[in-house]
Protein backbone atom coordinates (compact mmCIF):
# COMPACT_ATOMS: atom_id res chain seq x y z
CA UNK A 1 0.00 0.00 0.00
CA UNK A 2 0.78 3.74 -0.78
CA UNK A 3 2.20 5.52 2.61
CA UNK A 4 1.54 8.69 3.56
CA UNK A 5 2.59 11.82 2.00
CA UNK A 6 1.46 14.49 4.16
CA UNK A 7 2.74 14.14 7.97
CA UNK A 8 1.91 16.90 10.70
CA UNK A 9 5.24 17.51 12.66
CA UNK A 10 3.71 20.54 15.15
CA UNK A 11 3.99 19.63 18.72
CA UNK A 12 0.82 19.23 20.43
CA UNK A 13 0.59 21.32 23.59
CA UNK A 14 -0.16 20.19 27.19
CA UNK A 15 -3.76 19.19 27.04
CA UNK A 16 -4.82 16.36 25.53
CA UNK A 17 -8.05 16.57 22.70
CA UNK A 18 -11.62 15.58 22.68
CA UNK A 19 -13.73 15.84 19.69
CA UNK A 20 -18.06 16.59 19.77
CA UNK A 21 -19.73 16.15 17.09
CA UNK A 22 -23.33 18.45 17.49
CA UNK A 23 -25.96 17.46 14.76
CA UNK A 24 -28.13 21.13 15.32
CA UNK A 25 -30.46 23.45 13.05
CA UNK A 26 -30.46 26.98 12.83
CA UNK A 27 -34.21 27.71 13.26
CA UNK A 28 -34.10 31.35 11.91
CA UNK A 29 -33.09 30.29 8.10
CA UNK A 30 -34.71 27.80 6.38
CA UNK A 31 -32.62 25.62 3.92
CA UNK A 32 -34.84 23.28 1.94
CA UNK A 33 -38.04 24.22 0.26
CA UNK A 34 -41.68 23.69 1.08
CA UNK A 35 -41.87 20.90 -1.30
CA UNK A 36 -39.83 18.23 -1.81
CA UNK A 37 -37.92 17.06 -5.65
CA UNK A 38 -41.55 15.48 -6.96
CA UNK A 39 -43.25 18.62 -5.90
CA UNK A 40 -44.83 17.32 -2.46
CA UNK A 41 -45.08 18.75 0.77
CA UNK A 42 -41.42 18.55 2.50
CA UNK A 43 -42.29 16.45 5.26
CA UNK A 44 -38.99 16.99 7.12
CA UNK A 45 -37.09 19.42 9.09
CA UNK A 46 -36.76 22.33 6.79
CA UNK A 47 -33.95 24.88 8.69
CA UNK A 48 -30.48 25.20 8.02
CA UNK A 49 -28.90 22.26 9.42
CA UNK A 50 -25.39 22.77 11.00
CA UNK A 51 -23.15 19.52 12.04
CA UNK A 52 -20.95 21.19 14.49
CA UNK A 53 -17.30 19.74 15.16
CA UNK A 54 -16.28 21.06 18.44
CA UNK A 55 -12.30 20.51 19.57
CA UNK A 56 -11.33 20.79 22.95
CA UNK A 57 -8.71 20.65 25.74
CA UNK A 58 -9.56 16.90 26.80
CA UNK A 59 -8.65 15.83 30.58
CA UNK A 60 -7.04 12.35 28.85
CA UNK A 61 -6.87 10.54 25.96
CA UNK A 62 -7.46 6.96 27.28
CA UNK A 63 -9.39 5.79 24.16
CA UNK A 64 -8.57 5.16 21.03
CA UNK A 65 -7.99 8.51 18.85
CA UNK A 66 -9.80 9.37 15.65
CA UNK A 67 -8.19 8.18 12.31
CA UNK A 68 -8.65 10.04 9.01
CA UNK A 69 -11.87 7.44 7.83
CA UNK A 70 -13.64 8.52 11.10
CA UNK A 71 -13.30 12.34 10.14
CA UNK A 72 -14.29 10.56 6.33
CA UNK A 73 -17.45 9.23 7.07
CA UNK A 74 -18.70 12.41 8.78
CA UNK A 75 -19.43 13.83 5.24
CA UNK A 76 -21.83 11.07 5.00
CA UNK A 77 -24.24 12.81 7.06
CA UNK A 78 -23.62 16.32 6.83
CA UNK A 79 -27.29 17.90 5.80
CA UNK A 80 -29.52 14.98 6.96
CA UNK A 81 -28.44 13.94 10.69
CA UNK A 82 -28.87 10.06 11.64
CA UNK A 83 -29.32 9.10 7.50
CA UNK A 84 -26.73 8.71 4.64
CA UNK A 85 -27.09 12.34 2.69
CA UNK A 86 -27.38 10.91 -1.00
CA UNK A 87 -25.41 13.87 -2.15
CA UNK A 88 -22.73 13.84 0.48
CA UNK A 89 -22.68 10.29 0.50
CA UNK A 90 -21.42 10.51 -3.17
CA UNK A 91 -18.74 12.99 -1.97
CA UNK A 92 -17.55 11.16 0.93
CA UNK A 93 -16.71 8.07 -1.46
CA UNK A 94 -14.83 10.25 -3.53
CA UNK A 95 -12.77 11.80 -0.57
CA UNK A 96 -12.39 8.43 0.84
CA UNK A 97 -10.64 7.44 -2.09
CA UNK A 98 -8.55 10.28 -2.45
CA UNK A 99 -7.51 9.91 1.06
CA UNK A 100 -7.21 5.83 1.01
CA UNK A 101 -3.32 6.14 2.04
CA UNK A 102 -4.03 8.20 4.80
CA UNK A 103 -7.16 6.11 5.85
CA UNK A 104 -5.97 4.08 8.71
CA UNK A 105 -3.62 7.47 10.18
CA UNK A 106 -4.44 8.38 13.44
CA UNK A 107 -5.29 11.62 14.68
CA UNK A 108 -5.50 13.36 18.29
CA UNK A 109 -8.87 13.84 18.85
CA UNK A 110 -10.68 11.35 21.20
CA UNK A 111 -14.49 11.31 20.82
CA UNK A 112 -16.37 12.37 23.37
CA UNK A 113 -13.18 12.52 25.74
CA UNK A 114 -14.19 14.55 29.15
CA UNK A 115 -13.41 18.04 29.03
CA UNK A 116 -10.26 19.19 31.10
CA UNK A 117 -10.95 21.65 33.67
CA UNK A 118 -10.86 25.73 33.24
CA UNK A 119 -12.09 28.11 30.09
CA UNK A 120 -10.43 28.24 27.26
CA UNK A 121 -10.88 30.71 24.18
CA UNK A 122 -13.17 30.16 21.05
CA UNK A 123 -11.70 29.33 17.56
CA UNK A 124 -14.19 29.60 14.55
CA UNK A 125 -13.11 28.05 11.39
CA UNK A 126 -14.43 29.03 8.68
CA UNK A 127 -14.06 26.13 5.64
CA UNK A 128 -13.08 26.88 1.78
CA UNK A 129 -15.86 26.80 -0.98
CA UNK A 130 -18.11 24.06 0.12
CA UNK A 131 -15.35 22.33 2.35
CA UNK A 132 -16.02 19.92 4.77
CA UNK A 133 -15.94 21.31 8.42
CA UNK A 134 -12.62 19.03 8.95
CA UNK A 135 -10.56 19.88 5.82
CA UNK A 136 -8.34 21.40 8.32
CA UNK A 137 -8.65 18.61 11.42
CA UNK A 138 -4.80 18.65 12.12
CA UNK A 139 -4.52 22.23 12.91
CA UNK A 140 -8.04 22.21 14.56
CA UNK A 141 -6.65 19.73 17.06
CA UNK A 142 -3.29 21.83 17.21
CA UNK A 143 -4.76 24.73 18.66
CA UNK A 144 -7.20 22.52 21.06
CA UNK A 145 -4.35 21.05 22.46
CA UNK A 146 -2.65 24.44 23.21
CA UNK A 147 -5.79 25.43 25.03
CA UNK A 148 -8.42 26.45 22.48
CA UNK A 149 -12.28 25.63 21.58
CA UNK A 150 -12.74 25.09 18.20
CA UNK A 151 -15.92 24.83 16.50
CA UNK A 152 -16.16 24.12 12.77
CA UNK A 153 -19.55 23.49 10.62
CA UNK A 154 -19.20 22.67 6.34
CA UNK A 155 -19.23 25.43 4.04
CA UNK A 156 -22.43 25.17 2.47
CA UNK A 157 -25.02 27.49 -0.04
CA UNK A 158 -27.58 29.44 1.76
CA UNK A 159 -30.35 26.71 0.04
CA UNK A 160 -27.48 23.89 -0.99
CA UNK A 161 -25.06 21.84 0.40
CA UNK A 162 -22.70 23.16 -2.73
CA UNK A 163 -21.55 26.44 -1.70
CA UNK A 164 -22.60 29.66 -4.39
CA UNK A 165 -20.25 32.09 -6.01
CA UNK A 166 -21.85 35.09 -4.75
CA UNK A 167 -22.31 37.36 -1.98
CA UNK A 168 -24.98 35.48 -0.66
CA UNK A 169 -22.94 32.89 -0.57
CA UNK A 170 -20.61 34.61 1.44
CA UNK A 171 -23.29 36.02 4.20
CA UNK A 172 -24.68 32.52 4.53
CA UNK A 173 -21.29 31.24 5.80
CA UNK A 174 -21.17 34.64 7.68
CA UNK A 175 -23.93 33.88 9.58
CA UNK A 176 -22.93 30.25 10.08
CA UNK A 177 -19.99 32.01 11.71
CA UNK A 178 -22.17 34.24 14.33
CA UNK A 179 -24.66 30.81 14.55
CA UNK A 180 -21.30 29.18 16.12
CA UNK A 181 -20.48 32.15 18.23
CA UNK A 182 -23.56 31.86 20.11
CA UNK A 183 -23.53 28.50 20.20
CA UNK A 184 -20.52 28.80 21.90
CA UNK A 185 -22.08 30.50 24.41
CA UNK A 186 -23.51 27.38 25.71
CA UNK A 187 -20.00 25.89 26.31
CA UNK A 188 -19.23 26.38 29.89
CA UNK A 189 -15.48 25.05 28.95
CA UNK A 190 -16.25 28.39 26.73
CA UNK A 191 -14.57 31.85 27.31
CA UNK A 192 -16.35 33.79 24.85
CA UNK A 193 -14.92 37.17 26.21
CA UNK A 194 -11.31 36.16 23.69
CA UNK A 195 -13.01 34.72 19.97
CA UNK A 196 -10.87 34.39 17.13
CA UNK A 197 -12.15 33.20 13.41
CA UNK A 198 -9.87 31.23 10.95
CA UNK A 199 -10.89 31.57 7.41
CA UNK A 200 -9.45 29.50 4.53
CA UNK A 201 -9.67 30.46 0.88
CA UNK A 202 -13.59 31.16 0.84
CA UNK A 203 -14.34 30.99 4.56
CA UNK A 204 -11.41 34.02 4.64
CA UNK A 205 -13.89 36.25 2.94
CA UNK A 206 -16.74 35.01 4.58
CA UNK A 207 -14.95 35.77 7.79
CA UNK A 208 -14.20 39.28 7.27
CA UNK A 209 -18.10 39.70 6.68
CA UNK A 210 -18.75 38.22 10.10
CA UNK A 211 -16.55 40.85 11.88
CA UNK A 212 -17.89 43.95 10.26
CA UNK A 213 -21.40 42.48 11.42
CA UNK A 214 -20.70 40.83 15.22
CA UNK A 215 -18.80 42.66 17.21
CA UNK A 216 -18.06 39.44 19.70
CA UNK A 217 -14.86 38.63 17.26
CA UNK A 218 -11.77 39.79 18.59
CA UNK A 219 -8.87 38.29 16.11
CA UNK A 220 -9.28 37.10 12.44
CA UNK A 221 -6.93 34.67 10.42
CA UNK A 222 -6.76 34.34 6.42
CA UNK A 223 -5.62 31.22 5.11
CA UNK A 224 -4.94 32.31 1.66
CA UNK A 225 -8.59 33.93 2.04
CA UNK A 226 -10.49 34.98 -0.62
CA UNK A 227 -9.98 38.69 0.66
CA UNK A 228 -7.40 38.70 -1.98
CA UNK A 229 -9.19 37.12 -4.97
CA UNK A 230 -12.95 38.58 -4.71
CA UNK A 231 -12.98 41.36 -2.57
CA UNK A 232 -15.80 42.84 -5.23
CA UNK A 233 -18.11 40.71 -3.27
CA UNK A 234 -17.14 43.51 -0.26
CA UNK A 235 -18.11 46.07 -1.97
CA UNK A 236 -21.52 44.57 -2.89
CA UNK A 237 -21.91 43.80 0.73
CA UNK A 238 -22.33 47.66 1.33
CA UNK A 239 -21.43 48.02 5.46
CA UNK A 240 -18.33 46.24 5.08
CA UNK A 241 -15.19 48.29 5.45
CA UNK A 242 -11.74 47.31 5.69
CA UNK A 243 -10.20 50.89 6.07
CA UNK A 244 -12.27 51.33 9.54
CA UNK A 245 -12.25 48.01 11.40
CA UNK A 246 -9.78 48.11 14.55
CA UNK A 247 -9.41 43.97 14.81
CA UNK A 248 -5.52 42.13 14.58
CA UNK A 249 -5.58 40.21 11.32
CA UNK A 250 -3.13 37.24 10.34
CA UNK A 251 -2.85 36.68 6.37
CA UNK A 252 -1.08 33.42 5.91
CA UNK A 253 -1.08 33.22 1.65
CA UNK A 254 0.63 31.31 -1.25
CA UNK A 255 3.81 34.05 -2.13
CA UNK A 256 3.62 32.94 -6.08
CA UNK A 257 1.03 35.23 -6.94
CA UNK A 258 1.93 37.71 -9.57
CA UNK A 259 0.62 41.24 -11.85
CA UNK A 260 0.11 38.92 -14.71
CA UNK A 261 -2.23 36.49 -12.20
CA UNK A 262 -3.89 39.51 -10.82
CA UNK A 263 -4.81 41.21 -14.31
CA UNK A 264 -5.86 37.39 -15.46
CA UNK A 265 -8.18 36.66 -13.10
CA UNK A 266 -9.41 39.92 -11.69
CA UNK A 267 -11.89 40.68 -14.59
CA UNK A 268 -15.15 39.78 -12.63
CA UNK A 269 -16.91 42.59 -10.94
CA UNK A 270 -16.77 39.99 -7.93
CA UNK A 271 -13.25 40.74 -8.10
CA UNK A 272 -13.21 44.47 -8.43
CA UNK A 273 -13.24 45.95 -4.91
CA UNK A 274 -10.70 47.09 -1.93
CA UNK A 275 -7.64 45.73 -1.37
CA UNK A 276 -8.45 44.38 2.49
CA UNK A 277 -4.41 44.13 3.44
CA UNK A 278 -3.86 47.68 1.96
CA UNK A 279 -6.92 49.20 3.43
CA UNK A 280 -6.31 47.26 6.74
CA UNK A 281 -4.34 50.17 8.80
CA UNK A 282 -6.72 50.72 11.83
CA UNK A 283 -5.71 47.05 13.46
CA UNK A 284 -2.14 45.13 13.75
CA UNK A 285 -1.59 43.21 10.51
CA UNK A 286 0.98 40.32 10.04
CA UNK A 287 1.27 39.77 6.48
CA UNK A 288 2.60 36.26 5.78
CA UNK A 289 3.74 34.88 2.50
CA UNK A 290 4.51 30.90 2.10
CA UNK A 291 6.34 30.96 -1.07
CA UNK A 292 6.89 26.89 -1.17
CA UNK A 293 2.95 26.46 -1.31
CA UNK A 294 -0.46 26.58 -3.64
CA UNK A 295 -3.39 27.42 -2.53
CA UNK A 296 -4.36 23.64 -1.96
CA UNK A 297 -2.25 23.39 0.16
CA UNK A 298 -3.39 25.05 3.17
CA UNK A 299 -5.57 22.58 4.26
CA UNK A 300 -4.15 19.08 5.53
CA UNK A 301 -6.83 16.91 4.17
CA UNK A 302 -6.19 18.17 1.11
CA UNK A 303 -2.59 17.71 0.77
CA UNK A 304 -3.32 13.98 2.49
CA UNK A 305 -6.27 13.90 -0.62
CA UNK A 306 -3.82 12.47 -3.83
CA UNK A 307 -7.10 13.15 -5.73
CA UNK A 308 -6.91 16.68 -4.64
CA UNK A 309 -3.62 17.37 -4.16
CA UNK A 310 -2.64 16.10 -8.27
CA UNK A 311 -5.41 19.30 -8.68
CA UNK A 312 -2.83 21.40 -7.26
CA UNK A 313 -0.55 21.34 -9.95
CA UNK A 314 -3.20 22.46 -12.51
CA UNK A 315 -3.36 26.13 -13.80
CA UNK A 316 -2.58 28.72 -11.83
CA UNK A 317 -1.87 26.81 -8.27
CA UNK A 318 1.34 25.10 -9.22
CA UNK A 319 4.08 25.28 -7.62
CA UNK A 320 6.76 27.83 -9.06
CA UNK A 321 10.50 27.01 -9.15
CA UNK A 322 11.87 23.88 -7.69
CA UNK A 323 9.46 24.07 -4.44
CA UNK A 324 8.20 20.43 -3.95
CA UNK A 325 5.54 18.38 -2.41
CA UNK A 326 7.73 17.87 1.07
CA UNK A 327 8.31 21.89 1.02
CA UNK A 328 4.25 22.36 1.09
CA UNK A 329 4.12 19.70 4.15
CA UNK A 330 7.11 21.56 6.00
CA UNK A 331 5.38 25.10 5.20
CA UNK A 332 1.99 23.76 6.65
CA UNK A 333 3.54 23.28 10.01
CA UNK A 334 4.90 26.59 9.62
CA UNK A 335 1.17 28.01 8.90
CA UNK A 336 0.25 26.38 12.04
CA UNK A 337 2.33 28.00 14.29
CA UNK A 338 2.53 31.38 13.21
CA UNK A 339 -1.36 30.92 13.40
CA UNK A 340 -1.15 29.85 17.23
CA UNK A 341 1.45 32.47 17.98
CA UNK A 342 -0.81 35.21 16.35
CA UNK A 343 -3.97 33.55 18.97
CA UNK A 344 -1.74 33.56 21.52
CA UNK A 345 -0.70 37.01 21.07
CA UNK A 346 -4.40 38.58 20.94
CA UNK A 347 -6.81 36.06 22.74
CA UNK A 348 -4.40 34.79 25.73
CA UNK A 349 -2.02 37.74 25.33
CA UNK A 350 1.10 36.25 25.56
CA UNK A 351 4.19 38.49 24.97
CA UNK A 352 6.59 35.18 24.11
CA UNK A 353 4.05 35.19 21.41
CA UNK A 354 4.02 38.93 20.71
CA UNK A 355 7.52 38.59 20.36
CA UNK A 356 7.76 35.69 17.67
CA UNK A 357 5.01 37.67 15.37
CA UNK A 358 7.78 41.04 15.69
CA UNK A 359 10.75 38.16 14.92
CA UNK A 360 11.87 37.63 11.60
CA UNK A 361 11.14 34.41 10.00
CA UNK A 362 14.88 33.27 10.52
CA UNK A 363 14.73 34.34 13.73
CA UNK A 364 12.05 32.24 14.88
CA UNK A 365 13.61 28.94 13.24
CA UNK A 366 12.15 28.68 9.78
CA UNK A 367 13.84 26.97 7.39
CA UNK A 368 15.75 29.65 4.18
CA UNK A 369 13.29 30.38 1.13
CA UNK A 370 10.41 28.98 3.19
CA UNK A 371 8.60 32.03 3.57
CA UNK A 372 8.31 35.94 4.38
CA UNK A 373 6.52 37.91 6.89
CA UNK A 374 5.84 41.74 7.90
CA UNK A 375 4.13 43.20 10.36
CA UNK A 376 2.42 46.60 10.27
CA UNK A 377 1.44 48.24 13.70
CA UNK A 378 -2.42 49.48 13.65
CA UNK A 379 -2.39 53.32 13.18
CA UNK A 380 -2.67 55.87 16.36
CA UNK A 381 -6.00 57.44 14.73
CA UNK A 382 -9.24 56.66 15.50
CA UNK A 383 -10.90 54.79 12.03
CA UNK A 384 -13.30 57.49 10.80
CA UNK A 385 -16.45 55.70 11.71
CA UNK A 386 -18.75 56.23 14.30
CA UNK A 387 -17.14 54.18 16.60
CA UNK A 388 -13.93 56.23 16.13
CA UNK A 389 -15.61 59.39 16.33
CA UNK A 390 -17.03 58.27 20.21
CA UNK A 391 -13.53 57.31 20.80
CA UNK A 392 -11.90 60.59 19.69
CA UNK A 393 -14.54 62.72 21.52
CA UNK A 394 -13.85 60.41 24.76
CA UNK A 395 -10.13 61.36 24.10
CA UNK A 396 -10.27 64.76 23.33
CA UNK A 397 -13.79 66.10 24.82
CA UNK A 398 -17.41 66.53 23.59
CA UNK A 399 -16.11 70.66 23.58
CA UNK A 400 -14.02 69.48 20.45
CA UNK A 401 -17.00 67.58 18.35
CA UNK A 402 -17.45 69.96 15.33
CA UNK A 403 -13.27 70.08 15.17
CA UNK A 404 -13.29 66.56 15.26
CA UNK A 405 -15.39 66.19 12.85
CA UNK A 406 -14.23 68.18 10.17
CA UNK A 407 -10.69 66.30 10.52
CA UNK A 408 -12.46 62.17 10.27
CA UNK A 409 -14.24 64.19 6.67
CA UNK A 410 -10.88 65.19 6.22
CA UNK A 411 -9.36 61.31 6.19
CA UNK A 412 -12.37 60.10 4.65
CA UNK A 413 -14.29 62.25 2.25
CA UNK A 414 -17.71 59.99 2.48
CA UNK A 415 -17.99 59.84 6.48
CA UNK A 416 -21.22 60.95 7.83
CA UNK A 417 -22.44 60.72 11.11
CA UNK A 418 -26.39 60.55 10.53
CA UNK A 419 -29.20 62.26 12.45
CA UNK A 420 -30.80 59.22 14.13
CA UNK A 421 -27.06 58.30 15.39
CA UNK A 422 -26.42 61.93 16.66
CA UNK A 423 -29.83 62.03 18.37
CA UNK A 424 -29.94 58.72 19.88
CA UNK A 425 -26.57 59.42 21.18
CA UNK A 426 -27.69 62.62 22.86
CA UNK A 427 -31.00 61.12 24.36
CA UNK A 428 -28.71 58.53 26.46
CA UNK A 429 -26.60 61.47 27.20
CA UNK A 430 -29.19 63.58 29.15
CA UNK A 431 -30.61 60.05 30.69
CA UNK A 432 -27.60 59.71 32.43
CA UNK A 433 -27.23 63.43 33.22
CA UNK A 434 -24.63 65.05 30.94
CA UNK A 435 -26.65 67.55 29.69
CA UNK A 436 -23.01 69.72 28.29
CA UNK A 437 -21.89 66.63 26.56
CA UNK A 438 -25.62 66.10 24.75
CA UNK A 439 -25.90 70.11 23.80
CA UNK A 440 -22.59 70.02 22.01
CA UNK A 441 -23.93 66.44 19.95
CA UNK A 442 -27.12 68.19 19.31
CA UNK A 443 -25.04 71.46 18.16
CA UNK A 444 -23.14 69.35 15.81
CA UNK A 445 -26.00 67.60 14.29
CA UNK A 446 -27.65 70.94 13.35
CA UNK A 447 -24.72 71.84 11.90
CA UNK A 448 -24.17 68.63 9.88
CA UNK A 449 -27.53 68.63 9.08
CA UNK A 450 -28.83 71.79 8.22
CA UNK A 451 -31.98 71.00 6.19
CA UNK A 452 -33.40 69.08 9.30
CA UNK A 453 -36.17 70.63 11.23
CA UNK A 454 -35.81 67.75 13.92
CA UNK A 455 -32.43 68.51 14.74
CA UNK A 456 -33.37 71.77 15.02
CA UNK A 457 -36.28 70.97 17.81
CA UNK A 458 -33.77 68.21 20.00
CA UNK A 459 -31.63 71.26 20.10
CA UNK A 460 -34.77 73.45 21.13
CA UNK A 461 -35.90 71.06 23.70
CA UNK A 462 -32.46 70.68 25.57
CA UNK A 463 -31.70 74.83 25.32
CA UNK A 464 -35.21 74.73 26.88
CA UNK A 465 -34.29 72.32 29.72
CA UNK A 466 -31.58 74.06 30.62
CA UNK A 467 -33.13 77.37 30.65
CA UNK A 468 -31.32 78.77 27.81
CA UNK A 469 -34.40 81.01 26.25
CA UNK A 470 -33.51 83.01 23.84
CA UNK A 471 -31.44 80.24 21.82
CA UNK A 472 -34.06 77.85 22.60
CA UNK A 473 -36.98 80.60 20.39
CA UNK A 474 -34.30 80.86 17.89
CA UNK A 475 -33.95 76.98 17.51
CA UNK A 476 -37.50 76.36 17.27
CA UNK A 477 -38.42 79.42 15.15
CA UNK A 478 -35.62 78.32 12.49
CA UNK A 479 -37.52 74.32 12.30
CA UNK A 480 -40.46 75.91 11.44
CA UNK A 481 -38.75 77.84 9.04
CA UNK A 482 -37.21 74.99 7.62
CA UNK A 483 -40.50 72.84 7.85
CA UNK A 484 -43.56 74.92 7.86
CA UNK A 485 -45.31 71.87 8.14
CA UNK A 486 -44.04 70.01 10.64
CA UNK A 487 -46.64 67.61 12.06
CA UNK A 488 -45.11 68.97 15.32
CA UNK A 489 -46.12 72.98 14.33
CA UNK A 490 -48.59 73.16 17.27
CA UNK A 491 -46.44 71.94 19.98
CA UNK A 492 -43.40 73.85 18.89
CA UNK A 493 -45.75 76.87 18.26
CA UNK A 494 -47.07 76.56 22.00
CA UNK A 495 -43.24 76.20 23.01
CA UNK A 496 -42.08 79.70 21.56
CA UNK A 497 -45.43 81.21 23.38
CA UNK A 498 -44.30 80.06 26.53
CA UNK A 499 -40.82 80.91 25.85
CA UNK A 500 -41.50 84.35 25.11
CA UNK A 501 -44.24 85.17 27.90
CA UNK A 502 -47.26 84.72 25.25
CA UNK A 503 -48.84 81.92 26.75
CA UNK A 504 -50.02 80.97 31.14
CA UNK A 505 -48.77 77.10 29.83
CA UNK A 506 -46.21 75.56 32.47
CA UNK A 507 -46.13 72.36 30.59
CA UNK A 508 -45.56 71.41 27.17
CA UNK A 509 -45.94 67.53 26.40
Amino acid sequence: MDQPSFRFFETGGRHSVGLQVVEQYDYSRSYRPSTDVLGKPYEGERARPLQTLVWYPAADRSSAPMTVHDYGKLASTETRFGQVDFPASVAAKEWLAGLQPSLATPMWAVRDAPWAAGQFPVVIYAPGFSGVSWENADLCEYLASHGYVVLATPSMGATSRSMTYDLEGVEAQARDISFLIAFAHSLTAADVAKIGVIGFSWGGISNIVAAARDNRITALVALDGSLRYSPGLLSQAGDVHPEQMCLPLLSIAQGQWTLEDHERFTTGAERQGPNVLNAWTHGDLIAVYMLGMAHGEFGSMYQRNEDSWRTIFQGWHQHRGDYSRQDSVVGYGWMARYTLEFLDAYLKQAATAAAFLANTPAGNGVPAHMMAAQFRAAATPNPASLEGFRLEIGRRGFDRAAEIYQEFRGRLAHFELSEHALGAWSDELIETHHVAEARRLLELNVQIHPGSSDALVRLGDLYQKTNRRQPAIDAFRAALEKDPNNPARADITRKIEVLEGRSTATHVA
